[in-house]
């Protein structure tokens, strides 16, 4: 088994987080506090990398490295996926 890592960047709204892989265009996920939007943003990733197996397209690798300025209403972190 394989684990990937993959940057995700965490921004505050007015009411929420919401979060995104810039390594995963189209997989997004929300959450009210900070702990359950990465939750949530790993369930994405989960259910987005199963349909990708599932529908026969690679799987995309995780940026080795991520650049991008942080405000204070961002947050970049990481999340391990086992594939």
């Amino acid at each position: 088994m394989k684990i990937l890592k993959y940057p995700i960047i965490i921004e505050r709204t007015a009411r929420n987080y919401s979060a995104f892989s810039p390594d995963l265009p189209g997989c997004v996920a929300t959450g009210r506090t900070l702990e359950q939007t990465i939750k949530n943003m790993e369930q994405a990733i989960r259910m987005h990398l199963r349909g990708l197996q599932e529908d026969g397209l690679p799987i995309p690798k995780p940026s080795s490295k991520l650049t991008y300025e942080v405000s204070n209403h961002e947050v970049l972190t990481g999340i391990e996926i086992r594939v």
